[in-house]
């Protein structure tokens, strides 16, 4: 008997524990009963706000959608400016779900990875569109706040395509078939929403972020091989000036050099000539004091030259010269 009291208990707590459901903070629940959503008197998903909540145990199953801010990074793309200018575009996206009936339909179950398609698509071609306004300098300066605004903004209220002037894309397709499928499944009793806009698949977008812009590849490496020859344009310049500063330096000093050697020299010959006048000077004074003296000492030096060893000098002269007057007499008369 307790036995089977046992068994009741843990079967009832069985059907309580499969009857209860959390939906947690952050996160919305849809209830698909045999496959199928619950829907509620405008056919619409019945969606469960976070708390404790009932369902059929056994029969029912919960979807749970996560209600928080999602942030999904894009590929970096190449963009075309009004200049005919191509970039390297690197952003990321901020979005959340905003109508959870809808998101669930027109994503085919909740999928986030087709809803994070769906925005990509969108995204791209709102944002080539708006950069294809705007030039180079207004992308990277002040106008890239404004742009970010733009496109989110058209991104949730939707864009009209007479006014935009642009042909059906395939994003617009796309999203024109979610919300196709949302009035099916609603019959018609959805509120009516631009089929443009990102409400139409029940998400709105919080914000869009340009994390940076480069140029491709192609036009960078021209960009640096400019850059480099001007640069070194500017060095074969500055080394021409340098060559120039040289060759003035260099010739100022080779003039300055040869007008001090010549300066140097006129003032040697100066003080040469000085000194031979005062030597000419001393030789006539002393000529003067005694003539005689002066004569033999200069003789002397004229046989020490003459006769000196190793001279092989060959004199041919009479014996009668003047040459040796002092080598016949002492004192040897001197002709006057």
């Amino acid at each position: 008997m307790r036995k089977s009291f046992l068994i009741i208990i843990a079967i009832i707590a069985a059907i309580l524990y499969t009857s209860l459901f959390v939906v947690h903070e952050g996160q919305r629940g849809i209830v698909m009963r045999f496959g199928k959503v619950l829907r509620d008197s405008d056919n619409h998903p019945q969606v469960y706000a976070p708390g404790l909540h009932f369902k059929l145990p056994f029969m029912d199953a919960v979807k749970r959608l996560d209600a928080r801010i999602q942030t999904m990074d894009n590929q970096a793309d190449r963009f075309v400016t009004s200049e005919k200018k191509d970039l390297i575009v690197d952003s990321f996206i901020k979005w959340r779900i905003s109508d959870f009936s809808r998101y669930y339909l027109a994503t085919g179950g909740g999928d986030i990875s087709q809803a994070e398609v769906l925005i990509k698509r969108k995204f791209s071609d709102r944002l080539r569109s708006e950069i294809g306004r705007l030039n180079v300098r207004d992308i990277v300066t002040d106008s890239r706040g404004r742009l970010m605004s733009d496109v989110r903004d058209a991104l949730n209220a939707g864009t009209d395509g007479d006014g935009d002037n642009h042909a059906s894309t395939e994003a617009d397709d796309a999203i024109g078939s979610a919300v196709a499928r949302v009035e099916q499944e609603t019959q018609g009793k959805q509120l009516p929403v631009n089929p443009n806009s990102m409400a139409a698949l029940g998400i709105e977008i919080v914000d869009v972020r340009i994390k940076q812009i480069n140029l491709p590849t192609e036009v960078s490496e021209a960009i640096f091989q400019r850059m480099r020859a001007e640069r070194e344009a500017v060095a074969r310049r500055h080394r021409s000036q340098g060559q120039e500063e040289a060759e003035k330096l260099r010739a100022a000093a080779d003039y300055e050099v040869t007008r001090t050697l010549a300066e140097a020299e006129r003032q040697a010959r100066i003080t040469r000539g000085a000194g031979d006048a005062e030597a000419a000077r001393l030789f006539a004074e002393s000529f003067k004091q005694d003539p005689d003296f002066y004569f033999f000492v200069r003789s002397l030096r004229a046989y020490k030259a003459s006769f000196a060893e190793g001279n092989q000098d060959v004199l041919v002269l009479s014996p009668d010269s003047d040459f040796f007057r002092y080598m016949k007499s002492a004192t040897p008369t001197r002709n006057r």
